[in-house]
């Protein structure tokens, strides 16, 4: 029995349970049948058309953007129902507990109708929330590029780097897109920066090479004065999809990587590179990816740094924010910048400067999105430029950081 088969069951009945609540909701609100069979009709499209795909489904044609699509609007009926389902189960519990009493006692239970209605009501509103904002998401949220700038202030930095400006982009996952034009918008948001250095922090596909065939032209016109350098991501090793065979993935890794010379990337495979100013220099590092619960380790820190002194001034790139936290931040050879992404801030949250940062991804990592410091040294996980499994983002929005150096 294929390994999907199980999770689908479960999704139906999930789904079938759900159904009967927003049914019961929509009946209590309104007598339109209309109103009430259109709806789910709606959710059973969305069923047949994520059932069908995965049917049709098969690991070696990865995550394609018909599958995202499918697990996308899957989500977007199911999610709001959930809210449906919370409002009128706790309604229910409370008015068993009421008959219960009512069994066992002569007080007469007043009538629950209007309570049921107004419950029916809230409820449906605030699905509607949930529903609108996956919509948004799907449709413009995945494009809504947020330019976030910070200035970070270092003792050791070199007088010559002061005001030493970086653009960091990362997780592109080119086999997610559909839209040129969009995706241009962002190239030209970047290269609106105008910055020194350009650093890209992994996972340019999601699993294939051929999936950067129609963007090439795009990311190649990427700009910066002073260079460009990558790294990989857990996505750009292949590990996501099954292969004909084992030179077909050997293959594939050597495209994967020969991607970044065609878009002007210096591809760093756990090497160096000093980066030089008016006789001064700090030391760029770039890792494989490195993560933990089961993610792909051939980042190797010590070899990266070789003939790296400790005094230098170090920008580290590691794709996966989980690195930092385990091998980097305490480490004595004083890493002062390090640079990841990988988490997206799971491409879902709420972010109000000031006021709320929550996303369910800070329960998988410690560092999931933003600026980190501890004991001097820094951490910027960026939330990634593309979108990969579920093709939106709600209230995580696609960024391009840019960090200024400064001397202090």
């Amino acid at each position: 029995m294929p390994r999907w088969v199980f999770p689908l069951i479960i999704v139906l009945i999930l789904a079938v349970i759900l159904e009967i609540y927003t049914f019961q909701a929509l009946k209590t609100i309104s007598k339109n049948k209309f109103l009430r069979y259109g709806f789910l009709l709606i959710s059973v499209a969305a069923y047949i058309n994520f059932l069908v795909t995965m049917l049709r489904y098969s690991r070696s044609d990865g995550q394609t953007p018909q599958f995202q699509m499918a697990v996308g609007l899957l989500l977007t009926v199911l999610v709001p129902k959930l809210v449906i389902v919370i409002l009128l189960f706790g309604e229910d519990v409370y008015r068993w507990i009421l008959k219960g009493i009512s069994a066992v006692s002569s007080t007469e239970t007043a009538s629950l109708a209007g309570r049921r209605k107004f419950i029916s009501q809230l409820a449906l509103g605030l699905a509607a929330i949930p529903f609108a904002s996956f919509i948004y998401g799907i449709v413009q949220g995945k494009y809504n590029y947020k330019v976030l700038k910070y200035q970070l202030t270092f003792k050791d930095l070199p007088e010559a780097f002061d005001g030493y400006t970086i653009t960091q982009i990362s997780d592109i996952h080119s086999g997610s897109f559909t839209n040129k034009e969009k995706i241009q918008y962002g190239v030209d948001l970047i290269n609106e920066q105008k910055s020194d250095l350009m650093l890209f922090t992994g996972d340019i596909v999601n699993n294939k090479a051929d999936e950067m065939d129609n963007w090439i032209d795009v990311f190649s016109k990427l700009e910066a004065k002073e260079g460009k350098y990558s790294i990989l991501g857990n996505h750009d090793y292949g590990d996501y999809m099954d292969w004909k065979n084992p030179q077909d993935k050997i293959d594939n890794f050597q495209a994967v990587k020969d991607i970044h010379q065609k878009i002007g990337f210096d591809l760093l495979c756990n090497e160096n590179r000093y980066l030089e100013k008016d006789g001064q220099k700090i030391a760029l590092i770039g890792v494989e990816n490195w993560g933990k619960g089961g993610f792909k380790k051939k980042g190797d820190l010590q070899k990266a740094s070789a003939k790296i002194k400790k005094e230098d001034f170090k920008i580290l790139m590691s794709h996966d924010p989980s690195h930092w936290q385990e091998k980097v931040k305490n480490n004595d050879f004083n890493y002062q910048l390090t640079l990841s992404g990988h988490t997206h801030g799971l491409q879902l949250g709420i972010e109000i400067p000031g006021f709320i940062k929550w996303s369910p991804s800070k329960y998988v990592y410690k560092q999931w999105a933003g600026l980190y410091e501890e004991s001097n040294r820094f951490i910027n996980v960026n939330r990634g430029f593309g979108y990969h499994a579920f093709p939106g983002r709600v209230g995580i929005w696609p960024e391009i950081t840019v960090i200024e150096l400064k001397k202090g």
